[in-house]
């Protein structure tokens, strides 16, 4: 995407975050590559890095991935917050019984007006899911929101790359 045409806004769920930075020594590196990319513009509040925070300093991921350092972490959740717009208010206007942990990222989907939720969780997914109400109620609320795994995202962000002109 180039100069004129707006920046795709996205919401990353935890375990798209932490799945990146568990696999990397360089805090740099944590920030999964659609953050990097200019047409990108990554939205987070403070739930969502307090639960990143939370699942990376837990004993269990720790230990089972050890170079996972306090700095490495923090270097992360920095380069996060200077890649990424802060969302400071967050309406609870979504509630989600089938998993709440989630209703963060999804009211944080809504309330920045993001065209894209990325998640590996199933209960997330499972929203794209046409025939599925609560979906409906959420595509009432936020009618433009696509819900994709990361892989799917990234080949949305190659299609779309390819229709740009001069690109």
């Amino acid at each position: 995407m180039s100069a004129g045409h707006p920046k795709i806004r996205a919401v990353f769920d935890c375990m798209v975050f932490s799945t990146r930075c568990r696999s990397t020594r360089e805090p740099s590196g944590c920030v999964s590559p659609p953050c990097r990319v200019r047409a990108i513009e990554l939205c987070i509040s403070e739930a969502i890095v307090s639960e990143i925070r939370d699942v990376l300093t837990r004993p269990r991921v720790r230990q089972r991935f050890p170079t996972l350092t306090d700095d490495l972490i923090e270097g992360f959740l920095v380069a996060l917050g200077k890649r990424s717009l802060m969302i400071p208010v967050v309406p609870h206007v979504f509630p989600y019984e089938r998993d709440p942990k989630d209703e963060p990222y999804i009211n944080l989907a809504i309330a920045s007006g993001a065209s894209y939720l990325v998640s590996r969780d199933t209960d997330v997914l499972d929203l794209a899911n046409p025939t599925n109400a609560d979906g409906a109620r959420l595509r009432h609320l936020a009618p433009l929101l696509q819900i994709l795994d990361p892989l799917s995202f990234l080949t949305e962000l190659r299609r779309k790359s390819e229709t740009v002109p001069g690109q």
